[in-house]
């Protein structure tokens, strides 16, 4: 059993050596823990202190290529390293590495395919409101929207996979992988569970949510996006139906005139042919709903042959 601790690092020369020397080196039921570091173009000596530091694989971008991209490509270094769990935590220790023996015990027992580790953002005194209420929401909504009974931390970076799930995850988004990462896992029927394991106070400003807004707008259309790749008949058809409605209320507007005014419909034929409009719309996106279904079936044999391929050719 090979564990292999992944850490995308931009300019965390101040941080890398301390995240590395806690990650625990020795655990139960683990024959060797092994840490990966992808450094995402940094300009300071974060390559250096991380190797200095005892990191087994220091690899480079060369060039800033963005957390979707270096998350992705630290899963595919670390499966072809042969890992069998792969837990991703981040550069700048916002995270508690000494807890990784916790975060992977639901996957050594068969509980779990992909465990979070659960920041407990409510009790985080030192977390921005802002940033605090927009996890919570953002979280809250993102469980509900994709079934889970459960609210998770959906956008923490702590996070442990087991081989399976590592080999299923594919990242389209060029901002982040968290929310995208568990729409998949869900759609694959990958069992998620979370440990809390409080995050720590970080000094400096996030890299990613530089912006509140900028980032929430950019979340949120990676969200839709995702959600409508692999859910498009439950978004399309929810799109008809907010567009449908509105043209079933003015028919029965215009239907009230009719029948039970002296001038009957007399006047409102405009609002007819807008009805008219808005219920075909309605039904043509429900219509490309459908089809959009059809093409997921088409999607889902494209991943599982490429995941065919994965398992194929990372044989050990």
């Amino acid at each position: 059993m090979k564990i292999i601790v992944t850490i995308p690092a931009f300019n965390e020369a101040a941080n890398i050596s301390e995240v590395i020397a806690e990650i625990p080196r020795q655990i139960n039921g683990v024959d060797r823990v092994e840490v990966l570091v992808i450094d995402d173009g940094s300009t300071d000596r974060t390559v250096e202190l991380a190797k200095q530091a005892g990191a087994d694989y220091v690899l480079l971008n060369g060039v800033n290529k963005g957390l979707a991209y270096t998350f992705q490509r630290l899963i595919e270094e670390a499966l072809q390293r042969g890992a069998d769990i792969i837990v991703n935590t981040d550069g700048d220790n916002h995270y508690n590495q000494s807890r990784i023996p916790e975060l992977i015990a639901p996957i050594l027992e068969k509980r779990a395919d992909i465990v979070i580790g659960d920041r407990e953002v409510k009790k985080l005194e030192h977390m921005p409101a802002a940033n605090k209420y927009f996890n919570l929401i953002g979280s809250y909504c993102v469980s509900r929207m994709i079934g889970l009974k459960k609210t998770l931390d959906v956008s923490t970076g702590f996070r442990a996979y087991n081989r399976e799930a590592a080999m299923r995850i594919s990242i389209f988004s060029k901002h982040t992988y968290t929310h995208e990462t568990l729409i998949q896992a869900l759609d694959h029927s990958l069992a998620i569970t979370q440990v809390p394991i409080r995050a720590r106070k970080v000094t400096r400003k996030s890299r990613l949510i530089s912006n509140i807004p900028k980032h929430l707008v950019k979340s949120l259309i990676v969200i839709f996006r995702v959600f409508t790749i692999y859910k498009p008949l439950r978004v399309l058809s929810t799109l008809g139906l907010l567009v449908f409605l509105p043209g079933f209320i003015l028919v029965l507007r215009f239907l009230y005139f009719y029948f039970f005014t002296v001038r009957g419909g007399e006047g409102h034929i405009q609002s007819l042919i807008i009805a008219a409009i808005f219920i075909l719309l309605g039904f043509q996106i429900f219509i490309l709903g459908l089809i959009a279904s059809a093409i997921g079936w088409n999607r889902k044999m494209s991943e599982e042959i490429l995941y065919r391929i994965k398992k194929e050719s990372l044989k050990e």
